[in-house]
């Protein structure tokens, strides 16, 4: 008899970002100083043209 609730529990997209995340913990506990924003981008897989279009959010304020 199969069980329903015996499957795996794997998500390819949380798995990308605890890698890259892991990634950039352990270059910057290996870093004598503060990472500069190009290794961090390198470390994040971010391209030349991906840095350049980039955009920070920007906070909305509530009407009253």
């Amino acid at each position: 008899m199969d069980d329903q609730l015996d499957v795996p529990l794997e998500d390819a997209e949380l798995l990308a970002e605890v890698e890259l995340t892991t990634n950039l913990i352990i270059a910057a506990s290996e870093a004598e100083s503060t990472l500069p924003q190009r290794e961090i981008d390198r470390l994040l897989g971010l391209g030349r043209v991906a840095v350049e279009q980039r955009t920070f959010p920007v906070q909305q304020t509530r009407k009253a």
